[in-house]
């Protein structure tokens, strides 16, 4: 690898990256020995989409969500604060949501389980440059799915396509683009810990965050077009791309808001 090119993300080490256009065996549905044998013990980091998603398909608060189904590892190397999917408590360590003909959630599955056999890695951030995704396969041992006779074959593109994926990334494009942001190159800045927690909220309680935007002092403080005012108090998705922006502003002092008065100190 030359000096000129990032080094490839920890996650990657000894995986099998794609190139563009090459393609992967895989196929997954009850007929295959192992189905559903990697929904236990299994950690699943849950981007904003998912656990929006899967608050709703159980008909809670995101807080509630958030309190009864997720863990949020911390560790010295952590920028960002990130939510996992957290197991049963019993032995096999299952899924929450699998039940006995497969996946319950299915239509709502976080993007990680979408994605699988597939892997996608951002590098690490670099002024003035978009990072470009790296993709992997993983070749677990429990994995029978790459090995049937009926498994077609897959680039990586089409996989995302098929399974949904395109759709969630083109939604969390802002989500990708706080957690590469190039303020955070060298490892050597950390967030405070409001900012943690600001984080936090607009990013995975959005329930929170509607409240915050609409209960408190926050619309005296910007200026907001009225009609995206009436959207974000009811559509979710379109709230979620708003407290992308509302991040930026926050966290790194980017002019994606128009502050009224002081709200500019809110960064400082």
């Amino acid at each position: 690898m030359s000096p000129a090119e990032p080094a490839l993300p920890r996650l990657l080490e000894g995986k099998k990256t794609l190139s563009e256009g090459q393609h992967f065996p895989f196929t997954c549905h009850p007929g295959v020995p192992c189905f559903n044998a990697c929904c236990a013990d299994v950690n699943i980091i849950l981007t904003p989409l998912d656990v929006l998603r899967l608050a709703r398909k159980a008909g809670l608060h995101t807080r509630e969500f958030l309190d009864l189904y997720t863990l949020n590892p911390i560790t010295k190397e952590l920028q960002l604060p990130i939510v996992m999917l957290k197991m049963n408590n019993e032995p096999e360590k299952r899924c929450p949501f699998l039940e006995s003909h497969g996946c319950g959630v299915y239509d709502q599955r976080p993007w990680a389980c979408r994605m699988y056999p597939l892997g996608m890695a951002i590098p690490p951030a670099r002024a003035g440059e978009e990072p470009e995704p790296i993709f992997f396969i993983f070749e677990d041992d429990h994995c029978q799915g790459r090995h049937q006779a009926d498994a077609p074959r897959w680039t990586a593109d089409a996989w995302r396509r098929d399974q949904g994926v395109i759709a969630q990334d083109e939604l969390e494009t802002g989500f990708r683009e706080l957690v590469s942001h190039p303020w955070f190159i060298g490892g050597r800045r950390q967030l405070d810990p409001r900012r943690i927690e600001m984080f936090h909220m607009a990013c995975y309680d959005l329930d929170s965050f509607r409240s915050f935007v609409f209960e408190t002092s926050f619309r005296d403080r910007f200026e907001l077009d009225p009609e995206l005012v009436s959207q974000i108090a009811v559509d979710d998705e379109a709230l979620l791309r708003f407290a992308f922006l509302w991040l930026r502003f926050a966290i790194f002092g980017e002019p994606t808001m128009t502050p009224r008065g002081d709200a500019a100190r809110h960064t400082e």
